[in-house]
């Protein structure tokens, strides 16, 4: 596949297959993606690869915690804790995009809560990674490690596989240490899941939109 299809091509898969992916298709995406840049070489992202049992042992531990109404505690601000525009509209948008495939109806707390559940249950992907950072590395290491993620992605495209990068998987992290055995040291960024597409799935069918060139660009001194 050509670069440029896989970027432009690339979107977030919310249902999955009951389709192994093998540990050697992990390893061989995480080969690649290893080769992004980062400042002074730094490499600063640590990865933990899920499935089988610990995936379900994970997805178990965090939906529990959200019923119990355990107050999730990441371990920094992914979104703004007050939303303006142009920001606010373009999530109302992805939300009611995302809702309206689903065919879930305003009010329908029930369906609108099973629906956000199934971030935890990594949208029923074989596979789930967990993307850490050590907590002594500053902001430039983040954007080194956001180059990382969409590496991974890019190459699971062209290995005929689908993603989902989550933030809702990192909300309880002391959760996903603890069943992994990983150090409080490390700052848990996001999880992704990953797998074969069920393009059959409504939920697969929407795509968002992008805003073109000229409402996030200035151009100076070149013709």
């Amino acid at each position: 596949m050509q670069t440029i299809d896989a970027i432009t091509s690339r979107w977030s898969c919310r249902a999955y297959l009951d389709k192994p992916v093998s540990r050697e298709q992990v390893q061989s995406l995480l080969d690649i993606a290893r080769w992004a840049p980062s400042g002074v070489n730094t490499q600063p992202w640590q990865v933990a690869v899920v499935s089988g049992a610990t995936k379900q042992r994970i997805s178990d531990a965090i939906i529990q915690a959200r019923e119990s109404g355990q107050k999730e505690n990441p371990d920094y601000g992914y979104y703004p804790p007050e939303w303006n525009e142009p920001y606010k509209g373009r999530r109302k948008a992805t939300g009611l995009a995302l809702y309206g495939a689903l065919k879930i109806e305003r009010g329908d707390a029930e369906a609108q809560k099973n629906a956000w559940f199934n971030n935890y249950r990594f949208f029923g992907a074989p596979v789930g990674l967990f993307i850490f950072i050590d907590r002594q590395l500053e902001t430039g290491s983040w954007v080194d490690l956001g180059m990382f993620i969409q590496s991974l992605m890019l190459a699971a495209i062209d290995a005929g596989l689908a993603t989902c990068p989550q933030a809702a998987l990192a909300e309880y992290p002391d959760i996903v240490r603890e069943a992994l055995s990983i150090s409080a040291e490390q700052k848990l960024v996001a999880g992704l899941s990953l797998g074969y597409a069920d393009m059959a799935h409504p939920v697969n069918q929407y795509r968002t939109e992008r805003e073109p060139v000229e409402t996030f660009s200035k151009w100076y001194d070149l013709d």
